[in-house]
């Protein structure tokens, strides 16, 4: 009798797409519990359906991927290599990298790209910082310590990147960005007061008045989805990624100066939000997208700064700003606002001060 009042252990939960196979994970997005075909399958084509209905790309376009050798741009390329050639998406890919020159950091993630541009068969191009400005990452920081390194390196690498693209000649640069990275800067541009970049920074395709478009494939797809998942499977708490399913070869060390990155605390919250209301991320780009600027505030007009030809809206580009207190001495000096600092430079330079050094480190206009 005792037996028999003994509750029945129910099977394995089947996966609520196929009904077939057994479940081993939970989709953080929708909560689904699917099993590792359909997740390969559904996590494929809707990066594909936001590539169709956006019209990110067109036959015969080159591509660069943006690879810095982790998780979200070794996914990039993978997908983008896939679906190209599934859907006959007519691309030339290019593996794009740059090297900041961090050792112990950049140099170890560069192999794994060079691994994937063997893996994936895209051709790769690195540019340098040391090359492009004259100065490295690491050299920066022993001139300036670890606060505020990160707006140096940001800058350079924006930079960076649309020179490699112009070197590439590509029509359109594809990164990795994320649902949880756009949510992240709708946030840091809230607590900046940075309405310029808040009107633009939940656009999946940006820079379209500038040289070389960028577009984010991934911008509905949550960070968890190519990296962290959390499984349920017979009790047991399991970890895995579509990167780990797939077995793919990518570099999971964060940067060695980053740990105090303004960034790190809007992430950390994002994370929290998460963990209550996983559609709270998705939610917070759809409030992005919803924001509309009084058509009576005053936005920068873009140009072009008169030092490298670099899209700008100042003077001088703020990559330029921020070469010149590095190879002054003084590498504060383009931290923060630079509006008044552009026209003291402007004046310090007329009467003779510095520019030949900063001339012989930017690698020139953007027209190769």
């Amino acid at each position: 009798m005792e037996a028999d009042a003994m509750p029945k252990k129910s099977g394995p939960r089947l996966c609520c797409i196929c009904n077939q196979r057994r479940a081993v994970l939970k989709r953080p997005k929708t909560l689904e519990q699917i099993c590792r075909e359909c997740f390969y399958e559904v996590f494929e084509e809707e990066i594909h359906q936001v590539i169709v209905e956006n019209q990110l790309f067109k036959p015969g376009e080159r591509i660069a991927i943006g690879a810095s050798g982790g998780k979200d741009s070794t996914v990039l390329a993978y997908v983008l290599s896939e679906l190209n050639r599934r859907h006959n998406y007519g691309l030339d890919l290019f593996l794009l990298s740059v090297d900041e020159g961090i050792t112990g950091y950049r140099d170890d993630s560069l192999e794994t790209v060079k691994r994937n541009e063997l893996q994936y068969g895209l051709p790769l191009k690195i540019v340098s910082y040391k090359d492009l400005y004259g100065w490295t990452m690491d050299e920066i920081v022993k001139m300036i310590g670890l606060k505020n390194n990160c707006t140096f390196c940001g800058v350079f690498r924006r930079q960076a990147l649309d020179r490699g693209a112009a070197l590439l000649k590509v029509d359109k640069v594809a990164t990795g960005h994320n649902a949880d990275d756009i949510a992240e800067t709708v946030l840091l541009n809230i607590l900046r007061g940075d309405i310029a970049r808040l009107s633009r920074c939940t656009s999946i395709t940006t820079g379209e008045d500038g040289p070389i478009p960028r577009c984010k494939p991934f911008k509905y797809t949550y960070e968890k989805e190519i990296f962290l998942i959390s499984l349920s499977c017979q009790n047991l708490n399991k970890i895995s990624t579509y990167a780990y399913f797939k077995k793919l070869d990518y570099f999971s060390t964060e940067c060695i100066y980053s740990p105090n990155a303004y960034r790190g605390f809007a992430r950390e919250f994002i994370k929290d939000l998460e963990r209550i209301r996983p559609r709270a991320i998705l939610d917070i780009i759809t409030s992005g997208e919803n924001f509309r600027i009084s058509t009576s505030t005053k936005m920068p007009e873009q140009g072009t700064c008169e030092r490298c030809g670099y899209i700008s809206s100042q003077k001088w580009c703020k990559a330029c700003v921020l070469l010149e207190g590095l190879n002054r001495g003084l590498p504060k000096l383009g931290i923060g606002r630079s509006r008044g600092l552009n026209n003291d430079i402007k004046k310090d330079t007329k009467q003779g001060g510095g520019t030949k050094s900063i001339e012989s480190k930017q690698c020139g206009s953007l027209d190769f």
